[in-house]
């Protein structure tokens, strides 16, 4: 992984970036290693330093942002990028506690950079974590109900040496040997100290309490073209998709409103995506404009400019036009 340093650079002085740790952790959350590597690269070419991030353009970092999901992520990445440049003249504080005075870190992200990049003795506790530690102790207590109990499992095997290292192996141990299905026991480094495995309940744990079905929520989406451009607006910077690039849209998330344009709006299919806490289906609505739009901007969007949901529209109306 492009932004870990191995234990035998580590032994012969190599020190993780905090800046690379902080920024593959807040990536990596609730997104997979082969989803956030290119983003990754990308990111650190385009702004190889903390101090180089805190100056870039919102817009920037937003369409760069496009397509990782979760876009709160990207505007918090900014506060926090602009508190280290100007409260810590661009030096991560490197304790736990001081990471959490930051905008947008919270106590796992506080802790793996503690651990990781400052040898602080944190605890580090994510879902590959949880689910090492309940197999380990046979915790039987569901999730979320459990977190507090794993935690403290956690922070009881967190070594004062190399704590960092300790984290990322019992990160890797989860994702790649204590799977959700099927761990592959007979190649983990710990089954002869596993509870569960035992005991014969390690396909079992970690219990989970039952989420509630997703809800469906439906709007319409107005796309509106004129000679190869296609009207847009920047979304609120709070809420959904917030500060990102989308067609003016209404009735999904409270934000919108009519059509941007009088104009022969034709229905052209409809897009499905979902969302952390609901699905969505969109309807398209497609027409060319020639009079100025009572709302939005033209432009020419790459696709990558656009979270995935407006993507999904683009690709549809593009390809609806060049059928005609």
């Amino acid at each position: 992984m492009p932004w870990r340093v191995s234990p035998h650079d580590r032994a012969v002085g190599v020190r993780p970036d905090p800046y690379r740790v902080w920024l593959s952790e807040v990536m990596l959350q609730q997104t997979t290693v082969a989803a956030v590597r290119d983003y990754f690269h990308r990111f650190t070419a385009r702004w190889p330093t903390v101090t180089a991030l805190a100056a870039a353009e919102d817009a920037e970092v937003m369409a760069e942002w496009a397509g990782l999901g979760y876009y709160a992520r990207a505007r918090n990445l900014l506060k926090c990028a602009r508190a280290v440049a100007t409260l810590h003249d661009g030096h991560f504080p490197a304790t736990r506690d001081g990471l959490l005075t930051l905008p947008g870190i919270g106590p796992y992200t506080a802790a793996a950079v503690a651990a990781i990049a400052f040898d602080e003795q944190a605890t580090v506790v994510d879902g590959n974590v949880e689910r090492v530690m309940a197999r380990l102790f046979r915790v039987e207590t569901p999730l979320p109900a459990a977190k507090p109990a794993l935690t403290a499992l956690a922070a009881s095997l967190t070594p004062p040496l190399r704590p960092g290292d300790h984290a990322q192996a019992v990160m890797d141990l989860g994702a790649t040997i204590c799977t959700p299905r099927k761990p592959a026991c007979s190649l983990c480094p710990l089954s002869t100290l596993c509870v569960a495995r035992a005991d014969g309940v390690q396909d079992t744990l970690p219990r989970k309490t039952p989420k509630p079905d997703k809800p469906t929520r439906h709007g319409t989406l107005w796309l509106g073209h004129r000679d190869g451009d296609w009207l847009l607006e920047t979304r609120p910077e709070k809420g959904l998709l917030g500060g990102m690039l989308g067609f003016p849209g209404d009735g999904w998330d409270g934000a919108g409103g009519p059509a941007p344009a009088d104009a022969p709006w034709q229905p052209i299919g409809e897009v499905r995506h979902t969302f952390t806490h609901f699905h969505l289906v969109l309807t398209l609505h497609s027409a060319p404009l020639h009079s100025a739009p009572f709302r939005g901007h033209w432009a020419r969007p790459k696709p990558t400019d656009l979270p995935t949901v407006m993507r999904k529209a683009l690709v549809l109306a593009s390809a609806a036009l060049s059928s005609r």
